[in-house]
């Protein structure tokens, strides 16, 4: 019996780090309650869903796309948010923006650049996400009102001076004059979008309550999840996957994303989209600590 057990813990690792949904292209749906007391009270019960890292074509294909539009479309979001490195060429471009607009929102859909949009296709994917209704933030803010509640949203560009098609850095969250709050409106939350997560370790990024962003893959190759040799980040792990928070103490959510980059392989290194609900809580303080 005794050697059974690693058997049995190597077959419960594989099983938990190379899970899979009933969606194509989905290994894993994301699911995060994000509870602060700067949730204003309109935007209680407030549904963010995130995909990133498409990379079509590569692993991820027409089948694995539609299964991701059914994915998305299943989760009734308020707001779809993408987190950039679309295409392996300038042919996918088009048919992936057209399908997304299948996802139907309250608010709309934005999105930021990834580093392989600033290699290829850029001029493309800026002008055919114009076309399609996605509202491209690079380095820019929009708010979204609720009467006089609002959130802001801050689509940050990780890779000012890296290309000559990412614009100069502009924009900052401390520098955006947020709406005076007032007596009748609740509080004010700010989410920052951007590709990479080691942005957020780099920037100065006071004001914001919680970030998002993609580009690791979580690894793409891992050993059962416990391990991953490439992470796309110069943090290395700490930045792989999951909930984590910057030296800032601010919450940051990283998702696994969709295709591959380099090979196109994926080990135990499910592929994720990513559900937000912003809760408001009076109880904690705004990093999430309880207070006494």
């Amino acid at each position: 019996m005794r050697y059974r057990l690693p058997y049995y813990l190597i077959i419960a690792l594989i099983l938990t780090s190379c899970t899979s949904t009933r969606y194509a292209g989905v290994n894993r749906i994301r699911d995060y309650h994000i509870e602060s007391p700067d949730v204003p009270e309109a935007f209680d019960g407030y549904r963010i869903a995130f995909a990133s890292d498409f990379h079509l074509e590569s692993k991820f294909k027409e089948r694995q796309l539609q299964g991701t539009i059914k994915a998305l479309q299943m989760l009734n979001p308020c707001l779809l948010l993408l987190g950039g490195d679309y295409q392996e060429g300038c042919e996918y471009v088009e048919p992936l923006f057209e399908a997304l607009t299948n996802i139907r929102t309250q608010d709309g859909t934005f999105a930021v650049l990834g580093n392989n949009d600033y290699e290829r296709c850029t001029d493309v994917i800026r002008s055919t996400m114009q076309q399609k209704g996605i509202i491209l933030l690079e380095d820019s803010i929009v708010t979204i009102h609720r009467d006089c509640d609002s959130i802001s949203l801050w689509g940050a560009n990780a890779y000012a001076g890296s290309y000559p098609t990412a614009p100069i850095k502009t924009t900052r969250a401390t520098d955006y004059k947020f709406q005076e709050i007032n007596e009748e409106c609740s509080s004010h939350f700010t989410i920052l979008l951007t590709h990479t997560p080691d942005f957020v370790e780099d920037t100065d990024i006071r004001g914001v309550d919680l970030a998002i962003a993609g580009h690791t893959h979580g690894g793409q190759v891992t050993l059962f999840g416990l391990y991953a040799p490439i992470t796309a980040s110069k943090y290395g792990k700490r930045f792989r996957i999951g909930m984590r928070h910057n030296s800032q103490g601010i919450p940051i959510i990283i998702s696994g994303g969709l295709g591959t980059s380099r090979r196109n392989i994926r080990f135990c290194a499910p592929t994720d989209i990513t559900l937000i609900t912003l809760k408001r809580n009076k109880h904690i303080t705004s990093l999430g600590r309880k207070l006494d």
